[in-house]
């Protein structure tokens, strides 16, 4: 799904964004893991089968930034974002196994107008990264600045 011309006055609480969905391969598993996680069962499909997954598994954090970045691919920030102060929450609950389709629906829990004159509005988001059987996999609370639409 594509968003467009989205503003601070679009985030109402409630409000739900879903995005289009990414098969997590083999490759990528492997590329990230060698790169950022460097654990067997992210990195070696072979050892990986002798851990507790008995596979070769996404890092949490590949599974993060796979997430975040099908939501900014959706268009919600592409004319309000302007940047984060960071997240409150973040859980890993299923692995992720090559062949997985995840997707991401982002649930707007707060919304409030900026203070000042630096026009940074805060919006809350909880996001929910559901793979192909509907399982929710990761779940995370993050806040992020937005303009208001222009006058």
């Amino acid at each position: 799904m594509q968003y467009q011309d989205i503003y601070f006055e679009d985030f109402a609480v409630g409000r739900k964004f879903e995005t289009a969905g990414r098969r997590m391969s083999e490759a990528d598993i492997v590329a990230f893991g060698t790169t950022f996680a460097r654990l067997p069962y992210h990195t070696d499909p072979q050892a990986a089968k002798d851990t507790m997954f008995g596979g070769v598994v996404a890092a949490g954090f590949h599974t993060a930034a796979v997430s975040f970045g099908l939501f900014i691919e959706s268009g919600v920030f592409s004319v309000c974002g302007m940047g984060s102060p960071g997240l409150d929450g973040l859980r890993w609950l299923r692995p992720v196994r090559p062949g997985d389709e995840l997707r991401v629906v982002a649930e707007v829990t707060a919304a409030s107008p900026a203070a000042g004159a630096n026009g940074r509005n805060l919006i809350t988001l909880g996001f929910e990264t559901i793979n192909q059987s509907d399982e929710v996999v990761m779940t995370m609370h993050t806040r992020h600045y937005v303009k208001s639409r222009p006058a």
